[in-house]
């Protein structure tokens, strides 16, 4: 447990360029708290002392503004940034090296028992606002961006944007990349999109746009040949009537 709890404080360090130092770290960070709170918690959960382990929890919620049920699996160097707000339901699974951000849910969207929460494996950014709801798995280094809605299960190495999700960026998720990634984290898009990142919507705009361009071009062509054709019907018309005369 103290082994997991130095990597917890070294994870902050490589992550987050405004950690300055161990006493900050430790003390000034509730995304740490929340996730040594549901150490125990899950202890608790685990050894059949499921109303026990709901009521850290619940002191945990208090303290930190961080809702993870005790039940949820969570995997070694999982940072949760700024993390107000962050929801994690009871059978939700996180693998190793994840990171999520404020207002983040993990959320279910049945009320049957068994299986209702995601499964993110390793290497997976959620960004801040982002919901994932329901029984699927996030594949291993895929990035959520912000505020997006997923409901249905996201390749290894893609990215997914919009409400709901779409898969705008994928990539294979090759042991190299993962070392590289892991490497250089702090270059990461800690919020999981990047500035000139396509958004859906747009993109369907734009081809919307374009569509109704070669349209208009087209109708334009139409046009000019309409006007060809009746000034030539035009002239074979008077060419008659002056041969007639």
């Amino acid at each position: 447990m103290i082994g997991r709890m130095r990597e917890d404080v070294q994870t902050i360090f490589e992550r987050d360029p405004a950690a300055r130092s161990i006493w900050e770290v430790v003390f000034a960070y509730p995304g740490l708290h929340a996730v040594w709170w549901h150490y125990l918690a899950h202890w608790c959960w685990t050894h059949r002392l499921k109303w026990l382990g709901r009521f850290v929890s619940h002191i945990s919620r208090w303290v930190t503004g961080i809702e993870i049920h005790p039940g949820a699996t969570i995997g070694r160097r999982f940072f949760i940034d700024h993390g107000f707000g962050v929801t994690i339901g009871e059978t939700t699974v996180i693998g190793d090296d994840c990171t999520v951000y404020q207002g983040v849910t993990l959320g279910g969207t049945s009320w049957n028992p068994g299986k209702r929460h995601p499964t993110l494996e390793n290497d997976v950014i959620v960004g801040a606002g982002a919901k994932v709801l329901g029984p699927f798995t996030v594949g291993r280094g895929a990035r959520i961006g912000s505020n997006a809605v997923v409901v249905k299960e996201v390749p290894p190495g893609c990215t997914a944007v919009g409400v709901p999700a779409k898969l705008v960026k994928c990539k294979d998720a090759t042991p190299e990349d993962r070392r590289k990634e892991t490497a250089d984290r702090i270059g990461f898009e800690m919020y999981g999109v990047t500035q000139d990142m396509p958004d859906p919507v747009a993109r369907g705009i734009d081809a919307m746009l374009d569509h109704i361009d070669a349209l208009e071009r087209r109708q334009d062509q139409l046009e000019s040949l309409t006007e060809r054709l009746s000034a030539r019907l035009d002239e074979r018309t008077t060419d008659t009537e002056t041969d007639k005369a």
